[in-house]
């Protein structure tokens, strides 16, 4: 799915930064609305706390990952690769941006009450699609699981 542009926008315009914008497109997609986790992720802005640490899209996409297929409830089981689809989206953020820290990404550090740059629209964008590239991999039944 491609992310939409102009939501993206709105949503950086009305104040959210970039782990927000990744969760709220991915709660929308799905028909819902969480507050308390949107409000939650505030945390992770700006590479934690707007200090330039590691960036809020990826560890957003991490929560993203444990959204869908971490455990939630004490009769709930985690995905068998939750681990490991977070490592792979590490391990790809890191190639395609040669660093996960915003400060590295960027090649400055966000001021408090900056406006995010349009290159975060791009990496919430790409990160998003990853995400669901991920997901989709690990959860699509094999050829084993078919034939039982």
């Amino acid at each position: 799915m491609t992310v939409d542009s102009f939501r993206m926008f709105q949503m950086a315009s009305q104040g959210f930064c970039c782990s927000q914008i990744l969760l709220t497109l991915a709660l929308e997609t799905q028909g819902k609305e969480n507050p308390e986790l949107i409000r939650a992720m505030h945390g992770l802005c700006g590479g934690m706390g707007r200090s330039g640490s590691t960036c809020g899209v990826l560890t957003g996409g991490a929560c993203l990952i444990g959204l869908t297929a971490g455990k939630g409830a004490t009769d709930e089981q985690s995905h068998p690769h939750i681990h490991r689809m977070v490592q792979e989206l590490l391990e790809w953020f890191e190639e395609t941006y040669n660093s996960i820290e915003c400060e590295g990404i960027l090649h400055y550090k966000l001021e408090e009450g900056s406006a995010y740059p349009i290159q975060c629209g791009n990496i919430i964008s790409d990160t998003y699609d990853k995400v669901q590239e991920i997901l989709a991999a690990h959860t699509e039944p094999t050829l084993q699981e078919e034939e039982d």
